[in-house]
């Protein structure tokens, strides 16, 4: 049912409002909306003009607005307006608006002020890289006023928005069949014919920026683990011409990616005075949250997303700056050089190791999401999505959708064929990079977690027998026995002064 409208927004129905002060007639009404012109929504529209869609667009500073469109080219259809009132008047229905706001209360405000305007069955669509749980209490929220809600991943960076990013919408199921056309034609393409988008329905609720957060919870983790290898090459000599012929050579072959082509380039800049940048930089990393939601999210679901975890942790310890300054005159650490048997060789087996290792974990984090929210999420699928426009696009992300697709209840990744013989094969590198780094002081945590993680995995029968012990010992949480089935619990009065009570096991 279409809601009735203010009267002081009231239209004619043969004509629509263009910036408060023209009208527009109906049958030229533009295909779609978008709020929000920063880097990424000012290369978004320009990427769907380029596919022949019309795009009205609404910045809340006006002038970014009118600046924008007079820069656009003449043969794009691309309209500004003043007001979200002439934005919502301007667009065919169902009216489809992209929202390109900062994450969080600024969304819930632009949504506050369109849901007035909006009629049954339009289309929000948020393509910021919000909280899935937000997304989802905003979903509940607006189907109940009758409109249908998207959140959306969006990934590839200024360069992704302008040419084709990865998408990976979720949300009100309904209105996937308005957006496919349009979102899979400004995506990336992949595939053996280039042609595939990146881009498909993700599945209900959150799940689309559930997908991206975990999306960039590994791109911290793949971003640490090249910056290690970096540090580790610098700690064997190299100079940064060297490392950048390093990463050119690795991204020819199996660890072929985008971060570690950029990597290469960032190696070979120099600033104006020949210095490499790489050299002039602060070692002081920033980050946006979307790697803390990413971790928090897999401590809740009880999964172990440690390299993510200590790649958070990298960046927060190198905010210090003038802590570590100060540490490194006062703390002692390891007389021992670098051990000079390392090679690149064991540099890329550590790299493309702990890459395996990081994924294995994202993805039984997505599993484990996707059985626990109802998802139904197609792992397969994702990693599709994943392998071009997006920030951690690698050809490796054909073989992890292979895997999946080989057998769609993989139990984790690292049991595929595939990966059983490129882990066997690459671990050895990763254990000797690990081994050199931690006897010469160099800090690699995530590596060294990778390590750890991997041979935690693969042990049978590890330290955790002494933690429940203990645990049973000072607060009677009982313990399960190796000859009795999985469930059945015991206590055992340690002191000998405990009584029968038990407090009962739990893993919160």
């Amino acid at each position: 049912m279409q809601r009735q409208a203010p009267a002081d927004r009231a239209v004619d129905l043969a004509t629509v409002t263009v910036s408060g002060d023209r009208e527009e007639p109906m049958d030229t009404r533009a295909d779609v909306g978008l709020i929000g012109l920063a880097v990424m929504g000012q290369n978004l529209v320009l990427n769907l003009a380029d596919h022949g869609y019309s795009v009205a667009v609404y910045n809340r500073t006006t002038s970014t607005t009118t600046d924008f469109v007079a820069r656009t080219a003449p043969d794009q259809d691309v309209r500004g307006t003043e007001t979200l009132e002439a934005l919502v008047g301007m667009l065919s229905l169902p009216r489809k608006i992209i929202l390109l706001v900062k994450a969080g209360p600024v969304v819930d405000a632009v949504i506050d002020e369109l849901v007035p305007l909006l009629d049954d069955g339009d289309i929000l669509i948020d393509g910021g890289n919000s909280l899935h749980t937000d997304t989802t209490r905003r979903l509940e929220r607006l189907e109940a006023r009758g409109v249908r809600y998207v959140g959306s991943g969006v990934s590839g960076g200024e360069e992704g928005a302008r040419h084709g990013p990865s998408i990976m919408p979720g949300g009100s199921a309904d209105a996937w069949p308005h957006l496919r056309e349009m979102l899979q034609a400004i995506s990336a393409k992949a595939g053996s014919r280039v042609d595939e988008p990146c881009c498909d329905w993700i599945g209900p609720g959150g799940s689309g920026h559930y997908v991206k957060m975990i999306h960039n919870g590994i791109e911290y983790g793949d971003m640490q683990v090249l910056a290690e290898a970096y540090v580790t090459m610098r700690a064997m000599g190299m100079a940064p011409a060297e490392m950048t012929e390093v990463f050119t050579r690795w991204n020819e072959g199996r660890l072929r990616s985008y971060l570690v082509e950029i990597t290469a380039a960032i190696l070979a800049a120099t600033d104006n005075d020949g210095t490499p940048m790489i050299d002039v930089i602060l070692d002081a990393a920033g980050q946006k949250g979307t790697g803390k939601w990413t971790v928090i999210s897999a401590m809740e679901l009880g999964q172990p997303m440690m390299l993510v975890a200590e790649a958070v942790g990298a960046r927060m310890v190198s905010s210090f700056v003038d802590t570590r300054a100060r540490a490194e005159g006062l703390l002692s650490g390891s007389t021992a050089r670098l051990n000079p048997d390392l090679t690149a060789d064991d540099l890329a087996d550590a790299v493309y190791a702990a890459k395996m290792i990081s994924y294995a974990q994202g993805f039984m984090v997505l599993a484990d999401a996707s059985k626990t929210h109802g998802w139904d999420l197609d792992l397969a699928s994702i990693a599709r999505m994943w392998r071009a426009g997006c920030i951690i696009r690698a050809a490796f992300l054909d073989d992890i959708a292979q895997a999946y697709t080989r057998d769609n209840t993989l139990e984790n990744l690292m049991f595929d064929e595939f990966f059983v013989e490129a882990i066997n094969g690459a671990i050895g590198g990763l254990r000797r990079t690990v081994v050199a780094a931690a006897a010469a002081g160099l800090p690699i945590p995530a590596c060294a977690s990778a390590l750890a993680f991997y041979d935690g995995f693969r042990t049978a029968r590890g330290s955790a027998s002494l933690i429940q012990a203990q645990r049973d010992y000072f607060g009677a949480h009982t313990y399960e026995r190796v000859d009795a089935p999985r469930g059945e619990w015991f206590h055992t009065d340690w002191a000998g002064t405990g009584g029968a009570a038990t407090s009962g096991s739990y893993s919160a």
